[in-house]
């Protein structure tokens, strides 16, 4: 079965959530690894693993960041990576899948299931290597993994959405066989 690694260069994992309920505030991980076990005749056999380092968060805010690096969100001193290891994958569509796993944030682990919406074919690259390329997104309740920290406005409602929406992309290059 062809095993593909993250090409760490060319992935990135981005989040949406709401701001005082009125708009949403984006931000991503830039160091991501891994590797995909992919036979699409045989799905059964798949294999996902990937791991985020949770002190390269970026919203482009220093002072939002280092509060999401704190102990009241991420604890990245405590818990360093994020991670997800896939326990299933099915056929979602014409060109898509549904990769279930289990995420862990924070030394949290709940199953979440991925929508992979493309998946590209492969290709070789100008040095040889053969790659290919996914985006998978799902969305989770932040609080279902320990973060809870918010703050209630005088306006009602709360500072920190509950939805996190994520979005993955990343190239895969071709282990050599």
């Amino acid at each position: 079965m062809p095993t593909y690694q993250i090409d760490t260069q060319h992935a990135g994992a981005h989040f949406k959530v709401r701001h005082m309920m009125i708009s949403n505030v984006k931000g991503e991980f830039s160091h991501i690894t891994g590797s995909v076990e992919f036979d699409p005749a045989n799905l059964a056999t798949a294999q996902v693993q990937v791991s985020m380092d949770a002190a390269t968060v970026s919203t482009r805010e220093p002072q939002r960041d280092s509060h999401l690096k704190s102990r009241d969100f991420l604890d990245v001193n405590r818990y360093p990576t994020i991670t997800f290891q896939s326990t299933k994958v099915v056929p979602a569509g014409e060109h898509g899948y549904d990769v279930t796993g289990d995420l862990t944030i924070r030394g949290v682990t709940r199953a979440v299931t991925l929508h992979v919406e493309s998946l590209t074919p492969e290709i070789k690259d100008p040095d040889g290597l053969l790659r290919r390329g996914a985006s998978a997104s799902t969305r989770i309740e932040r609080k279902d993994f320990g973060l809870t920290w918010n703050a209630v406005l005088e306006s009602g409602g709360f500072l920190v959405g509950d939805d996190v929406e994520i979005t993955i992309d990343v190239e895969l290059v071709r282990k050599e066989q």
